[in-house]
């Protein structure tokens, strides 16, 4: 099963990531608090990176990995934990 980034997207809310094997993943933008509080310009401001294994933000200093969105793991930075 190939789980590589493809596309990526936002709305309001979310992030939506397609990955090559067809699936398309909502993921909260409440998980990661640099995504919410970045602008529109700053978030399509992304480029995959290990390709598409992974989604990096040079801006925002976030890196996000695609097997990490499909556990459901959230921003680990100190501070930046969501609670379960």
């Amino acid at each position: 099963m190939n789980t590589s980034a493809t596309e990526l997207n936002f709305d309001n809310n979310m992030m939506w990531v397609s990955l090559a094997d067809g699936r398309k993943l909502g993921v909260p933008l409440a998980y990661f608090p640099r995504l919410l509080a970045a602008t529109p310009q700053q978030l399509n401001d992304y480029e995959f990176s290990g390709g598409g294994t992974g989604i990096h933000w040079d801006a925002l200093d976030e890196d996000i990995s695609v097997e990490g969105l499909l556990l459901g793991i959230g921003d680990r930075t100190r501070g930046n934990r969501i609670a379960a």
